[in-house]
């Protein structure tokens, strides 16, 4: 007779499955995970605790296909779950983002185990072709060659209880010869600016006090329903939103960055001193080849304009290393805009070939050594600089929004973290009251470092917000859930945080 003690543990069938969402790229990215992670807890299931790797009953990919080797990074996860799945009937896997739209078939060709395919069109049919890939016992491929429903109408998990993505625009109209991302997303689609201000109304009504304006190419709003004011005009209605304390936005294209915008960011209260403006290059002839449409005067003639009109503005941008035909001089020209625009920081890239854009078959093409040595002299000349303009802050007085899972080392130094108006990392000293992630410290700042600064005084002020109080409730309710165990097998942790550039729709832009 079999006692009680060897009987294997009861099965508890109707329990939720679990979910994981394995995010790569971009804010757009990012922001669309939150709403698969929407999708699928309306439709029944979990979000997998902490704690496991790749255990979840449903493991979504949302794919990026600007960076270097990203369809190579995804083959190797896939096949790091291949055994895992092969061992647990029923997990399904999901591959979703910009590499889904571009590969379509190629996926499912070279991984046979993957259930679904989706695209960035129609990222809202995923629950159903979960449910037809389990039924038919078969792969599902679906790829929307044009957007489906705006986004934005979809269920939304946010990852945040204080601060919030809004997307007002999807797609882009420019033809930039190093990128993929408006052959993915498709033309420019806007959505319409009452649809956009309902949306930041609601979320402010959650108790959220800070949104980001996200949109491949943000400041073109407007082009696809005739305005093309519309976006200053989006800032300033901003401005009258009621509790809504921090406006941002990315991100932007210097072709579509007009006067009227300078003075919305200047002129409404809570649009931020920050503004992310995408360099690439600082030659006017590398610019030409990478098909911008703006030249470096024009580029250094707006950021002088910005900070006239906001001389605390932090400014930040992209630059690609190497690109086909660039020369030394060229290349000099890039530190040259670097040494005249003084960003607080840059996110740098080495120009890496994607199959399908034009840039992929110049001629010209530089060697890695070359790019290597151009891209190390950029980045020291970039820290430098950054160092630098952190310097001048010291000894301001800052308010913080209190900020969760900013600082990696916070528990060890017993420090807490948050971002000034600039959007600037400040570590600050743990206050004797307890501060909540939304709410807001003053501090004054007392050193700093090429990417953070510090308060290391005790904290001037704490006030207590709404973001705070929503971020305790969200918490509390979080805490009070069931663990999303399924089917008795192991629960699986969720990824952590993405280091996004801020870069806008593609890091590239």
């Amino acid at each position: 007779m079999t006692s009680s003690s060897d009987r294997s543990p009861a099965v508890d069938v109707q329990a939720p499955k679990s979910y994981e969402i394995r995010t790569y790229g971009c804010q757009m990215n990012v922001h669309d995970s939150e709403r698969l992670a929407g999708l699928l807890e309306d439709a029944g299931y979990v979000r997998a605790p902490e704690g496991a790797d790749g255990e979840a009953d449903v493991v979504v990919f949302n794919t990026c296909a600007v960076r270097e080797n990203a369809d190579n990074r995804l083959y190797g996860n896939l096949g790091h779950l291949a055994p895992k799945k092969a061992q647990r009937p029923g997990m399904q896997i999901a591959v979703g983002g910009c590499l889904a739209q571009k590969d379509r078939d190629t996926i499912v060709k070279r991984a046979p185990w993957v259930d679904v395919v989706f695209g960035t069109h129609n990222i809202g049919k995923l629950p159903v072709l979960l449910e037809r890939a389990r039924v038919q016992e078969e792969a599902q491929v679906e790829i929307a060659e044009s957007l489906e429903a705006f986004p934005s109408t979809l269920p939304t998990r946010r990852e945040s209880a204080y601060a919030a993505w809004v997307s007002i625009s999807v797609g882009c109209n420019n033809t930039c010869t190093f990128c993929i991302v408006p052959a993915l997303r498709g033309k420019e689609k806007d959505r319409r600016p009452g649809d956009i201000l309902a949306e930041v109304e609601a979320l402010v009504a959650e108790g959220v006090s800070e949104i980001t304006l996200l949109g491949q190419n943000v400041n073109a709003y407007g082009s696809d329903i005739g305005d093309r004011e519309a976006f200053g005009k989006l800032l300033r209605a901003c401005g009258g939103i009621e509790g809504l304390e921090r406006v941002r936005f990315t991100s932007p294209h210097p072709r579509d960055f007009t006067d009227d915008v300078i003075a919305a960011m200047a002129e409404t209260p809570n649009a931020m001193p920050q503004l992310h403006m995408p360099l690439q290059s600082g030659s006017d002839t590398v610019l030409k080849a990478m098909r911008r449409s703006y030249r470096q005067e024009r580029y250094l003639g707006i950021i002088e304009k910005v900070r006239a009109a906001i001389p605390h503005a932090a400014i930040t941008t992209d630059i690609i290393v190497g690109f086909p035909g660039e020369t030394e001089e060229d290349f000099e020209q890039t530190l040259h805009v670097v040494r005249e625009a003084r960003f607080a920081q840059a996110f740098t890239f080495q120009y890496s070939k994607r199959p399908g854009t034009p840039a992929a078959e110049m001629e010209g093409q530089i060697p890695k050594q070359v790019v290597q040595a151009r891209y190390e002299r950029l980045v020291a000349l970039q820290e430098e600089i950054s160092w630098d303009e952190n310097k001048k802050q010291v000894g301001r007085t800052l308010e913080l929004m209190v900020a969760e899972g900013e600082g990696r080392k916070d528990g060890a130094t017993h420090r807490l973290s948050g971002r000034a108006p600039d959007n600037r990392l400040v570590h600050f000293t743990k206050p004797d009251e307890e501060v909540r992630p939304g709410d807001v410290v003053t501090v004054e700042v007392t050193y700093a470092a090429p990417h953070h600064l510090l308060a290391e005084g005790p904290v001037l002020a704490v006030r207590r917000t709404r973001a705070g109080d929503a971020w305790e409730k969200r918490n509390t309710a979080e805490a009070a859930k069931p663990a999303g165990v399924l089917l008795g097998l192991p629960s699986v942790g969720v990824p952590e945080p993405l280091p996004v550039a801020t870069g806008g729709g593609c890091a590239l832009d």
